[in-house]
C-alpha cells in the first residue's frame, strides 16, 4: 500500500468531519445546495480516511481507543446515509457532534493507554470477537436512540413554542423520531443481553470470573443492562411520556459511553 495512505491519522478524518459540521451549521443560516454538497464531500472524505485508518492500524475494540473509533465509524456511515436519505432534514447537525465527541475522547484515551496485550488464547479469541461485536452494535443502537431523543426534545420544544423552522431545514416529525428511538432501543437491548452473557461466559471459563467480575467494565455493562430493562418496561408498561423517555435514553447513552471508556479485563495494559 502506498506510504501516503499509511500516514492517515485521526486528525485527518476528524478535521473532515469538523469542516462538514461547520458547513451544516452554515446551512441553517444560508440554506444553499452548494453548502450541502460540500458538506457531503467532506463527510465522505472523512469516512474514507476513517476506514483506511481502521483497516491499516486495526486498533482492538477491547480498548477504549479502539471501541470509540469503531463506534464513531459506524455512526459516520449512519450520518452519511441519513444525510443523503433525509436531504431536507437537519440530520448531520445532530449526528456529527456525536462522532466528533467520540473522536475527541478517543484522542485522549490513546494518550493514557499503554500498548495493549490481548489476554485471549486461541480458543477464546473468536468468542471474544463475537462478544465485542454484539456490544458494539448495542452501542450503535443506544447512540442512534440518543440522537433521535435529542431531536425529539428539540422538535417538541419548537412545536410547543411555535418557533419558525431552521431556515429551510426541517426536523423529522415527533412520531417518526419516537419510532426511531423505539426501534433503536428494541434492537440494542437483545444485542447487549447476548454480549453480556458471552462476556460472563468468557470470564467464567478463560479469565477467572472471581478475579474480574468486580471490574468496572463488567459491572458497568450489567448496570447498563438493568437500565435498558427499566427503559423497556417504562416504554411499554408504564406509558411514560415521550419527553421523559427521551431523557432516559440520553442518560442511558451517557452510561454506555462510560462502559466503553472503562478498562477491559480481557486486555492487559489498560490504564486504571
Amino acid at each position: 500500500m502506498p506510504v501516503p495512505l499509511q500516514n492517515v491519522t485521526l486528525a485527518c478524518f476528524g478535521l473532515s468531519y469538523l469542516l462538514a459540521f461547520a458547513l451544516e451549521l452554515g446551512r441553517l443560516r444560508w440554506p444553499r445546495p452548494s453548502l450541502r454538497f460540500a458538506g457531503l464531500i467532506l463527510g465522505a472524505a472523512g469516512l474514507f480516511a476513517h476506514t483506511l485508518f481502521l483497516s491499516i492500524r486495526q486498533p482492538t475494540p477491547a480498548t477504549a481507543y479502539g471501541a470509540l473509533l469503531a463506534l464513531a465509524w459506524v455512526l459516520a456511515i449512519f450520518y452519511l446515509y441519513g444525510s443523503l436519505h433525509h436531504a431536507r432534514q437537519a440530520w448531520a447537525i445532530f449526528v456529527l457532534p456525536v462522532i466528533l465527541g467520540l473522536l475527541a475522547i478517543a484522542f485522549v484515551a490513546v494518550s493514557t493507554e499503554e500498548s495493549p496485550e490481548l489476554d485471549l488464547n486461541s480458543g477464546a479469541h473468536i468468542w471474544g470477537a463475537i462478544h465485542g461485536l454484539f456490544l458494539l452494535l448495542a452501542a450503535v443502537g443506544v447512540s442512534v436512540g440518543a440522537v433521535a431523543s435529542t431531536m425529539y426534545l428539540i422538535q417538541a420544544r419548537r412545536l410547543r413554542k411555535k418557533l419558525l423552522p431552521l431556515g429551510q431545514i426541517k426536523l423529522l416529525s415527533l412520531d417518526r423520531l419516537e419510532a426511531m428511538n423505539r426501534r433503536a432501543v428494541n434492537l440494542a437491548f437483545p444485542l447487549l443481553t447476548v454480549g453480556l452473557l458471552l462476556g460472563g461466559v468468557l470470564l467464567r471459563h478463560y479469565h477467572g470470573f472471581a478475579d474480574n467480575w468486580m471490574s468496572v467494565k463488567f459491572l458497568g455493562t450489567v448496570g447498563l443492562w438493568v437500565v435498558f430493562l427499566a427503559l423497556t418496561y417504562l416504554r411499554y408498561a408504564a406509558t411514560l411520556p415521550g419527553r421523559r423517555l427521551a431523557l432516559l435514553t440520553i442518560l442511558t447513552s451517557a452510561l454506555m459511553l462510560l462502559v466503553l471508556i472503562a478498562g477491559h479485563p480481557f486486555v492487559r495494559g489498560d490504564s486504571p
